[in-house]
């Protein structure tokens, strides 16, 4: 199997993207077996096909929650990195940084909040979001028609998503998120319902 015992991790994980049929177990435990510098370097490495393929092949695979993106854990209202890769043609490294509400339940939030980070933040504003769950499907929904009520010191002002730039940006968007391993998800771009043929890979700090 293309990619499966290579020494080179970034490779082995696109190896296995890049074959006939993705089995979705084989990718979870090559990123498993990585470090957490493996992962993010392999994770960036998937370009739009990759991704495509990926998000296709984990649909019902592995059931995503909301401690999956912040641990139980972690101190109510403590930020958790995780960091992607987009297939726009520029500036498609970035991060989503999520954190849990301070009345939330730790092992059971309903809502995380979270913002976009990246090196074009001054022009397209930070794209809060608030996660929310999808349990009919096991997925999870990146909501930018709302913006959290607050957020941990060192993030930057909350805005609305439809306003300047960022209305084109991250107006009107509902991402969905699925599961690939324990530290990786895979999103796909939607506006108003309609999908956007656009992909994006995350792979939570350790």
């Amino acid at each position: 199997m293309a990619g499966n015992h290579d020494s080179d991790p970034t490779r082995a994980f696109l190896g296995l993207l890049r074959e006939a049929v993705v089995k979705p177990i084989e990718v979870a435990r090559v990123l498993d077996d990585m470090s957490h510098a493996e992962r993010v370097t392999a994770v960036r490495s998937a370009g739009r096909a990759e991704q495509r393929r990926l998000y296709e092949a984990v649909a019902g695979f592995r059931e995503l929650r909301m401690t999956d993106m912040v641990g139980p854990s972690v101190a109510a209202m403590k930020p958790v990195r995780h960091y992607g890769k987009n297939t726009l043609p520029a500036f498609s490294h970035f991060e989503k940084r999520f954190c849990r509400p301070a009345d939330a339940d730790a092992n059971a939030p309903t809502q995380l909040w979270g913002y976009n980070e990246g090196s074009m933040r001054w022009l397209t504003g930070p794209g809060y979001f608030v996660l929310r769950p999808d349990p009919e499907r096991g997925e999870l929904l990146v909501d930018y028609n709302q913006v959290p009520p607050a957020h941990p010191p060192e993030w930057p002002e909350i805005r609305r998503n439809e306003v300047g730039l960022s209305r084109l940006v991250y107006g009107f968007m509902i991402d969905r998120l699925r599961g690939v391993s324990q530290h990786v998800t895979i999103g796909s771009a939607a506006r108003k319902g309609k999908d956007l043929g656009s992909w994006f890979v995350l792979c939570r700090e350790s």
